[in-house]
């Protein structure tokens, strides 16, 4: 009845007759003069326009009360309160103070609508291109390291696949999104983080928690949304990066970006192409790698154009290719090393978006979508001369094919008299298609699996008042892989005292599938052979329960700004998956996932910030968590049972300082803490590892450093920047790796490379 009542509201909402519109118009400015290229918007809609390079704006919107704002990176945001009668036209200016923009960014994937966000009733943390550029990060799997309650870690010491893992759960659990479009595959997930160059990226939001009411399935765990970078002004940059990688392996690094807007500001640009080239690096003397070869080519474009003053079209299309190798480091055919894993990857990734607006609605229309195309190797030459002979007659070599589709509509309506407050009601349907075809036929190994999921959700986020904050909503999905529709509900509550802080409330359940995830698809090497995961037969969907509370602090003065965020949360997962061990066969290690009776993953979480005249900032994280099963399960054949998660340490964190002298000369430090956490250890001969065990690994603190200064050239309106550092300055690194041909290339843990020195220039226009 109440899923009627919703869709009665929503669909009555849609045929609502539109108010007469408003035009306004003015100018932004700050005492220095005007302010190019801010952004001008009313607060709780998705009706906005950008500045031009004088700083003048002018926009469409409905008549009656609202809230209209001007925001500019570099300053605090200003809000007007208006009043409009129908058919008027208003000159509205802004004068901005300059200030820290950090508690007023706006964000979007907390609603799948624009919010400030100290506004949003869910948090969302944020990593701008900024700070991608101070830890030196060269993809997306090393700017996500710096963000609370998150973990990217390397799973395998051949081929160095990496995953995220959200608070305390795996990767599989976290939901990674390109433009707000769930485009990565299981297959895409394996490698895809380190497929993403950073000059591809203007942000990354991240929303911790059970999200699913919003995106589907696999969002458990949180979700990550990198949003791409889109065309404000002309201009250009060009970099390059020299790393030396603990003087047994290089890496070059080459970035660049052009982009271009129309002198009507309503059409534009950005095209971005990286290249990447690593040797590989042997840690131990065994000449097998512990970081593969990696020869990375990507280009795209991302472009918007504005047909009106209420219509926007935004499109990206991106490529991307991947060269890897990793095993015995040899000059021959992948098939010739005693052990090894080669990976060619083709990746075609795109979006095209349209949004409508009218007086206080706004339609999107979307459709998202990614081809991946590899041809891969994963073997280990047999000892015996018969053994050895059947294998080269028939090398291991596989191929894979995935195409994943998404399309969709979103409806959103503001209603300014609601129940005493405002609310802005959003509803939608989308369709995701993955198909994933991944085969090795001297293995037997074939992943046939094609999901469809058709998904309609419904949120209504209701400003009671100034202060309070009350978002509900749910999301029906009907996947292909489970009998019946799930039901998805999520509460969200905000409460605001004063301006300094915010208490947020949720509870949201979410579900995963049962299908293959990227770490199902991994081939690991273990004890001679190859161990492989299948899913059982009678494998059902795992459903979560999710609870959050945090309180948020943030205090401001004319030079200083400070604060705090405390977030505690519990997951209860229902029939939770876990990997089962079957034994060996005539290739090796054998597991099938499997439903488990549950499991909670429970902990809290601290950020800390603080921000003095751009000078000095600091920002820093940690948590402290426990992933535990409701009764053990098998991990490794012979071995006890046990309820801890494995490669999930109890206790992590990071911190990020910048010091900033001069405004031409910065420096920066980071710093990445890992605690101990339990792992499996396969014993192979000559490997060093004589009986199968579980192990404890040690604690990890990696410490990086990096300087840059950037000297002016006004005659040919240039900058060049001067960079360089070391990464991981104490060289905190895995000292215990197996040898040989028989290792076990899962027993990998810690920070994922040695201490690395890097040098470099950048050159971008003023």
């Amino acid at each position: 009845m109440k899923q009627l009542l919703w869709t009665f509201l929503f669909l009555a909402t849609v045929a609502k007759a539109q108010d007469t519109e408003v035009r306004i118009s003015g100018t932004v400015s700050s005492k220095d003069g005007p302010v190019p290229y801010a952004s001008v918007y009313v607060r709780g809609t998705t009706i906005g326009a950008s500045a031009d390079s004088d700083g003048r704006y002018r926009l469409t919107v409905p008549s009656g009360k609202m809230r209209l704002v001007a925001q500019s990176q570099g300053y605090t945001s200003k809000t007007e309160p208006l009043n409009l009668d129908e058919g008027t036209e208003h000159v509205v200016n802004f004068v901005l103070a300059d200030g820290n923009e950090t508690l007023e960014e706006v964000v979007i994937t907390g609603t799948r609508t624009e919010k400030r966000q100290t506004d949003s009733p869910v948090i969302v943390n944020l990593v701008n291109s900024e700070t991608l550029e101070q830890v030196t990060a060269t993809d997306l799997s090393e700017g996500l390291r710096f963000q609370p309650g998150l973990r990217v870690e390397v799973d395998c010491q051949t081929c160095n696949y990496t995953q995220i893992r959200m608070n305390g759960l795996q990767g599989g659990y976290s939901q990674v999104l390109i433009n707000g479009r769930p485009i990565f595959s299981p297959l895409t997930g394996l490698y895809g983080l380190e497929q993403i160059p950073v000059n591809m990226i203007e942000r990354i939001e991240v929303v911790r928690g059970g999200v699913s009411a919003l995106y589907g399935s696999s969002a458990i765990g949180g979700t990550v949304n990198v949003l791409t970078k889109l065309p404000k002004k002309n201009g250009y940059s060009l970099g390059y990066t020299y790393q030396d990688i603990n003087g047994g392996a290089i890496q070059n690094l080459i970035n660049g970006n052009a982009t271009i807007v129309n002198e009507e500001a309503n059409a534009g640009a950005n095209f971005f192409v990286s290249h990447r080239a690593r040797t590989t690096y042997d840690a131990n003397g065994d000449n097998f790698s512990e970081l593969p070869e990696l020869k990375d080519n990507s280009f795209g474009v991302n472009a918007f154009f504005l047909p009106d003053e209420n219509s926007k079209l935004e499109a990206s299309l991106s490529s991307m290719y991947e060269y890897r190798y990793g095993g015995e480091m040899v000059d021959k055919p992948a098939y010739l090393a005693k052990q090894s894993e080669e990976r060619d990857h083709h990746v075609l990734m795109g979006s095209l978006d349209y949004q409508l607006n009218f007086d206080r609605s706004s339609l999107i229309l979307y459709y998202g979508g990614q081809r991946t195309d590899r041809d891969h190797y994963t073997g280990i030459v047999p000892d015996g001369e018969i053994e050895k002979q059947e294998f080269f007659a028939a090398p291991p070599y596989g191929i894979s094919a995935v195409v994943t589709h998404q399309g969709g509509a979103q409806y959103n309506q503001r209603f300014d008299e609601f129940l005493d407050g405002t609310t802005v009601l959003t509803g939608g349907a989308e369709y995701v298609y993955d198909d994933v075809f991944d085969e090795i036929e001297s293995y037997n190994y074939l992943i046939d699996q094609t999901t469809k999921n058709l998904g309609v959700f419904l949120q209504n986020d209701w400003e009671m008042t100034p202060d309070l904050n009350f978002l509900a909503g749910f999301r029906i999905d009907k996947h292909n892989l489970v009998d019946n529709a799930i039901f998805s509900p999520r509460l969200s509550l905000l409460y605001k005292l004063r301006e300094t802080t915010q208490f947020r409330l949720g509870w949201g359940t979410g579900f995963r599938a049962p299908q293959a995830f990227d770490t199902d698809l991994h081939i690991a090497f273990a004890g001679g052979g190859v161990s492989r995961i299948s899913l059982a037969e009678d494998l059902e969907e795992e459903r979560s329960n999710s609870y959050t509370a945090s309180i948020n602090f943030d205090k401001a003065s004319e030079h200083f700004i400070g604060g705090f965020t405390l977030e505690g949360f519990y997951t209860d997962l229902n029939d939770a998956f876990y990997q089962f061990p079957l034994g060996q066969d005539e290739f090796g290690e054998r597991f099938e996932k499997r439903n488990g009776t549950g499991a909670t993953v429970k902990g809290i979480t601290l950020e800390a910030r603080a921000n003095y005249d751009y000078l000095l900032e600091l920002e820093a994280g940690f948590t402290l968590q426990s992933s535990r099963f409701n009764d053990a399960v098998e991990n490794i054949e012979g071995l006890p049972a046990k309820k801890e998660f494995l490669r999930t340490p109890n206790d992590y964190g990071y911190a990020t300082l910048t010091y900033s002298p001069l405004e031409k000369l910065t420096a920066s430090a980071n710093l990445i803490y890992t605690g101990k956490m339990d792992i499996i250890h396969f014993a192979g001969e000559g490997t060093g590892q004589d009986v199968d065990e579980y192990d404890v690994t040690p604690t990890f603190t990696e410490l990086s450093l990096r300087a840059g200064y950037t000297i002016d050239v006004p005659q040919l309106k240039t900058g060049l920047e001067l960079f360089g550092g070391v990464k991981n300055v104490t060289n905190s690194y895995q000292n215990d790796f197996d040898l040989g041909k028989n290792r076990d290339s899962n027993y990998v843990y810690g920070p994922a490379a040695p201490r690395t020195v890097f040098a470099g220039i950048k050159i971008s226009s003023l």
